[in-house]
């Protein structure tokens, strides 16, 4: 005879009724028969999974990867030729990380390269995400952005806020506009709040703008970089808010950028961070080994950091590399760590 066990109800004074009797089978009872018996009620057993959930150092899902410029600029120029703006709304070719899926770069972050041909507009709308673009090529262009209308030029840094609307134009006669959007639309898919809304006009009303407190020109920023020319071989500059009263904070809650310059011959310290970033060459040549892999880099291409893969960068001329990053996001929550850091001990 199999020996059983009956779990009898318990007395109960409050509101609810309580469970019905069970009967376990003691004697047959196994950890296979826990976890098959278990799903039908939509739990899981932790311990059967600690580690994948409490890894001892960061697992990005993210590679590694670079995206060629030279190899996919012809695809974004037949775009441009064979579907219209009115059909894209924004002629973008997403960057995805191949070990993820849209809308990811990184693990954190969305890049894209956006395309508007002379005399389009790409249409005004405005949306939750948080934009960040930086001209690769192209002088005729322009963002409208809440109002303002602000001229591009190649190697500026422009930002689009939260919930403002904006359109992008180009006014040249024959010179295409190309840019490195950055986004943090992966966030919406653990908070599903992101939505767009378009304005009942291909334009918002703008009046031009001949300075405006989210744009940083390129020429600016290379001053900057070259200011250490001679006296350190790797340089970096932060993008920081030019708005008033938040001067010197970080250009977003989420999104943080900064540019680089490193001289022929130099080599960066090893760089380890639970950050990930995306990265683009300004201009000149060179190589940055990220883990175990190494990625060769010309200007136009576009690569990323994964978070907690220590990378370092090597030039072989003169070079000028701009990267944007979850940096804001992630120290901000609390979750930022180096690799300098004895982070295991602190509490």
């Amino acid at each position: 005879m199999t020996a059983t066990a009956t779990l009898a109800p318990t007395a109960t004074t409050g509101p609810l009724a309580p469970p019905p009797a069970t009967t376990l089978s003691i004697a047959n009872d196994n950890q296979e028969q826990l976890l098959e018996d278990i799903k039908a009620h939509n739990v899981e057993p932790l311990w059967t999974k600690m580690t994948k959930l409490n890894p001892p150092t960061p697992a990005p899902k993210a590679i590694a990867h670079k995206f060629e410029y030279a190899a996919l600029r012809p695809h974004l120029i037949r775009a441009g030729e064979l579907v219209t703006e009115k059909q894209a709304e924004r002629r973008v070719l997403m960057l995805i990380n191949p070990a993820m899926e849209a809308p990811n770069t990184t693990d954190t972050l969305y890049a894209g390269l956006q395309l508007v041909m002379p005399g389009e507009t790409a249409p005004a709308h405005r949306h939750t995400a948080f934009a960040c673009r930086f001209i690769i090529e192209g002088n005729g262009g322009f963002t409208a952005v809440h109002g303002r209308r602000i001229k591009m030029h190649r190697g500026d840094f422009i930002l689009t806020p939260t919930w403002c609307y904006h359109d992008h134009g180009n006014d040249s006669a024959a010179t295409p506009m190309i840019w490195l959007d950055g986004l943090d639309l992966p966030q919406f898919q653990h908070y599903p709040v992101h939505f767009v809304q378009h304005y009942k006009d291909p334009r918002y009303p703008a009046e031009d703008a001949p300075t405006s407190p989210i744009v940083f020109p390129w020429v600016d920023m290379q001053a900057a970089l070259d200011a250490t020319k001679g006296k350190q071989a790797h340089s970096i500059v932060r993008y920081t808010s030019q708005e008033p009263g938040h001067e010197g904070e970080e250009v977003s809650k989420i999104i943080g950028a900064q540019c680089e310059r490193l001289d022929a011959g130099a080599k960066t310290v090893p760089v380890q961070e639970t950050t990930s970033a995306v990265y683009h060459c300004v201009d000149g040549q060179g190589r940055t080994k990220i883990g175990d892999k190494v990625i060769e880099w010309v200007k136009g291409d576009t690569f990323t950091v994964p978070s907690w893969q220590e990378y370092t960068h090597e030039a072989d001329v003169d070079s000028y590399l701009y990267r944007f990053d979850d940096r804001p996001m992630i120290t901000a929550l609390g979750f930022y760590r180096n690799a300098t850091e004895d982070f295991y001990n602190q509490v």
